[in-house]
């Protein structure tokens, strides 16, 4: 055996880098040809984000309701009235524009999964 020629023990290790290698690479093809694992992690990620906006949406018109609300209540007491109706009025808007929301958003998921 000459000085170039590598060892054996050297030529194993290269087999077992070369191995180790290719099953990374293997599984990152795997990862990448499964479509519908994708598409599901797409949509819990949309889901979860129309969730967070949808709930930043509602606490913000809450707050803003409610501020309206205190501030009618020093005026009248039928401003009180009028004041707690419309606080619910608005919060069942704010449940319906969220719904619509997360609808739209999945539709679009879906609508982008389809012409992969």
């Amino acid at each position: 055996m000459s000085s170039d020629e590598p060892t054996p023990e050297a030529l194993r290790e290269q087999i077992e880098h070369t191995r180790d290698e290719l099953g990374r690479t293997v599984e990152a093809l795997a990862a990448k040809a499964d479509v519908k694992a994708q598409a599901r992690e797409k949509t819990a990620a949309v889901k979860a984000q129309a969730s967070e906006k949808a709930a930043l949406v509602t606490g913000q018109i809450r707050d803003r309701v409610e501020h309206a609300a205190h501030l009618a209540c020093g005026k009248a007491p039928a401003a009180r009235a009028t004041a707690r109706d419309n606080r619910t009025a608005a919060l069942v808007a704010v449940g319906g524009a969220a719904a619509v929301i997360v609808f739209l958003l999945v539709r679009q998921v879906r609508h982008t999964r389809g012409h992969r």
